[in-house]
This record gives structure tokens, C-alpha cells and sequence, in this order.
């Protein structure tokens, strides 16, 4: 089953140049990973300082590869301070059958 989630965070104001160069060169990584199937990166159009990240992965054991990757504590440890969260707000999905 597929590990489905939506990434949401607001760059504080003046940060968001610096937040799209990051968010940029981290995807490119991202969509590297073996188990990665989507990872879809979005500003909200009325509010483009929000950013929402769209992300799907095989399965749980791929999911848990992206969190484990070499890179994703330093775009985390880099992101924080540009973003007006804590953290960047997750949100798991799961898809309603299609019947």
C-alpha cells in the first residue's frame, strides 16, 4: 500500500527566494529515491508564501528510506529557521477506493 501525505509550510516573509532554492534542490533528490512516486511541489495562489508539497512512496518501507536519507536532516536543519512553523505540518492521506 502507498505512503501518501501533504507536506504544508509558510515561508516567513522575505525568506521565500531562499525557500524555493531549497525546496527545489531537495525534490531533485527526492525523486531519485527508489521508492519515491510523486513528490509534487505547490504555492498556494492566493497565499504564495504557502508552499505545499504533495508526496507518494511505494510503501511504508520506502517512506521510512526518504526519512532515513543522508540529505533530509540538513534541508530540514536549513528550512526551519526560513518557515514561520515549528516544523512543516503533516497530513497522511489514504486513497478512497475508486469503485
Amino acid at each position: 500500500m502507498t505512503k501518501t501525505l501533504l507536506a504544508e509550510f509558510t515561508a516567513r516573509q522575505g525568506a521565500e527566494n531562499e525557500v524555493t532554492r531549497l525546496i527545489r534542490e531537495y525534490a531533485l533528490k527526492v525523486r531519485e529515491e527508489e521508492g519515491n512516486l510523486a513528490f509534487d511541489v505547490y504555492t498556494k495562489a492566493a497565499a504564495p508564501r504557502a508552499y505545499w508539497i504533495f508526496e507518494v512512496y511505494r510503501d511504508e518501507e520506502a517512506f521510512q528510506a526518504h526519512l532515513n536519507a543522508p540529505y533530509g536532516a540538513p534541508f530540514n536543519a536549513a528550512l526551519i529557521p526560513l518557515i514561520e512553523e515549528d516544523a512543516s505540518v503533516l497530513t497522511f492521506l489514504e486513497e478512497i477506493d475508486r469503485a
